[in-house]
């Protein structure tokens, strides 16, 4: 199966990736939030990506922030998210914006794309707080 390229993503955005062991893609998709987007090669883009999960996400450590319903539906919402998931920018890999390593999450909110949603704008300082803990 060849791979087909997604249109341009936003930085910000809640994904539905295969995140990568740097060799291969994980058949597990998870959320995980779009920190840059290359367009060097415009139309194929490739995206820095932060790996989500719903494990542990009260247990934060450097470099980590969670989206929990419970303290910010809005935000849990925004982003397309059914469970609390913590994003670990301390793992954030490069990936070539194409079918090989993101897909369609179930439901489809935003049609046939990647997205689940959008970081919602409560949670910018969490993610720059969490984005100098890994440069320190």
């Amino acid at each position: 199966m060849t791979s087909q390229w997604w249109a341009e993503p936003t930085a910000g955005e809640i994904v539905w990736c295969h995140f990568s062991d740097d060799i291969n893609p994980r058949p597990k998709p998870r959320p995980a939030l779009v920190l840059v987007v290359f367009d060097d090669d415009a139309p194929q883009f490739t995206v820095r990506v932060a790996y989500g999960t719903s494990q542990r996400t009260t247990k934060l450590h450097r470099g980590e922030f969670s989206i929990l319903r419970d303290r910010n539906p809005a935000a849990c919402e925004a982003a397309g998210l059914s469970h609390d998931t913590k994003f670990d920018l301390r793992q954030a890999l490069d990936l070539s914006y194409i079918t090989e390593w993101f897909s369609v999450p179930p439901a489809a909110p935003h049609g046939q794309t990647p997205k689940l949603g959008t970081l919602h704008p409560s949670l910018v300082l969490a993610v720059q707080a969490a984005f100098r803990a890994t440069t320190t």
